[in-house]
């Protein structure tokens, strides 16, 4: 079953299985299922989602950032052996049953210490970087949005328009006084996605900025709207690389 082991230099703090359909949130807050205990690390800095045939990795915005294989990443869909660094603790991602493949709490602060190490400095400089993609034609692969917070899961992009509100009749339901009943759209058209302001006083943001007619989503666009946070995806994960054990090939999104 795929697992993570955590580990502090040479020594293993637990191992954690994860289910296919399930996720694994990180970070240094107690109610992560993952609590590494260090303030490098972000209250909740990462998670690990089970979207469709694989597992992705995704920085929550975090401090210090999450790197994988040492390179600074903001989403990346894991292989057998990955090693995931996030302050001075390493997660290693692995298919294999066999925990020997992965071998290689005080009080709570809610304020996270900014690093300030060479190892980390050599990783972010060696890193590329972070520039989204443009989007792929929806005839590679369709869209699809993974929630960071307010929901679980994935929701796919197939229909040509999708509801954000309040609405209950909405694709995606999010609550709040200020969201409006349909508050945003995504819609598909041939050269891609856009998401559309409908209407209330709550306006989507993409990246942080306020959308306040339409905009074209690209790859790993992170897409808020009330309590509602979720990350937008055109690359499908590795096929079958679970299933078989092996790597997959898979590429990283955000390279």
């Amino acid at each position: 079953m795929p697992n993570i082991t955590l580990k502090f230099k040479d020594n293993i703090l637990g191992r954690y299985l994860i289910d296919k359909g399930s996720s694994l949130t990180i970070g240094r807050r107690k109610d992560n299922d993952i609590v590494i205990d260090n303030l490098a690390v972000s209250g909740h800095h990462a998670k690990i989602d089970s979207l469709r045939d694989g597992f992705v990795l995704l920085d929550l915005q975090s401090k210090n950032g999450s790197f994988v294989n040492e390179r600074l990443v903001n989403s990346h869909w894991l292989k057998n052996g990955d090693v995931v660094s996030i302050g001075k603790h390493f997660l290693v991602f692995s298919t294999e049953d066999d925990a020997s493949a992965a071998d290689g709490t005080p009080t709570e602060i809610d304020k996270t210490m900014l690093m300030d190490t060479s190892n980390y400095r050599s990783m972010v400089q060696k890193s590329t970087p972070l520039v989204p993609k443009p989007l792929l034609r929806h005839d590679h692969a369709a869209g699809y949005l993974a929630y960071l917070s307010g929901g679980q899961g994935t929701v796919d992009l197939c229909s040509k328009l999708i509801r954000i509100g309040k609405a209950p009749t909405s694709e995606i339901v999010v609550k709040g006084l200020l969201v409006g009943s349909t508050a945003a759209t995504i819609s598909r058209r041939p050269d891609g996605y856009y998401l559309s302001y409908a209407g209330g006083f709550s306006k989507p943001r993409v990246n942080d900025q306020a959308v306040k007619k339409s905009v074209m989503l690209r790859d790993l666009d992170v897409v808020a709207i009330g309590s509602v946070k979720l990350q937008f995806f055109t690359q499908a994960p590795p096929v079958s690389s679970l299933h078989s054990g092996s790597d997959g090939g898979a590429e990283d999104p955000s390279a």
